[in-house]
């Protein structure tokens, strides 16, 4: 059974999609899956463009999505939890495509016997 989110975690919850809810973050996201890039090395697999990249990387500071840390002359961007791994993973997972070519997202599994699927049959979380 299924308990409806409260007023207060639907509010948060919405809130914390807002920040995902953007082509370009995306795509940042979805490269920062499983590893930590440089700027440069974001730019070249995003091809987003180093003014609007810069843009969208401190709109995901801000959302508290990426964490960064310097390395000598170089900022390096992680996603910041494993809760935003998994919304990436299943944003991949369900929408396809190329979104993480990287990191390879489990494929569905097969129906149960009587032919029922639920949702936690597909859903990749890491912790």
């Amino acid at each position: 059974m299924t308990v409806p989110l409260s007023r207060d975690r639907a509010a948060d919850a919405a809130e914390r999609l807002r920040a995902f809810a953007q082509p370009q973050r995306l795509m940042i996201l979805s490269a920062l899956v499983g590893r930590e890039l440089a700027v440069g090395v974001i730019d070249a697999e995003t091809a987003i463009g180093q003014p609007a990249l810069s843009q969208q990387l401190a709109e995901l500071r801000r959302a508290g999505l990426v964490a960064t840390r310097r390395e000598s002359k170089q900022v390096l961007y992680r996603l910041a939890d494993d809760r935003t791994a998994a919304i990436v993973r299943f944003v991949a997972a369900v929408f396809g495509g190329d979104a993480a070519p990287h990191d390879a997202i489990d494929a569905p599994a097969q129906p149960a016997p009587g032919g029922t699927r639920s949702a936690a049959m597909f859903a990749v979380i890491d912790r």
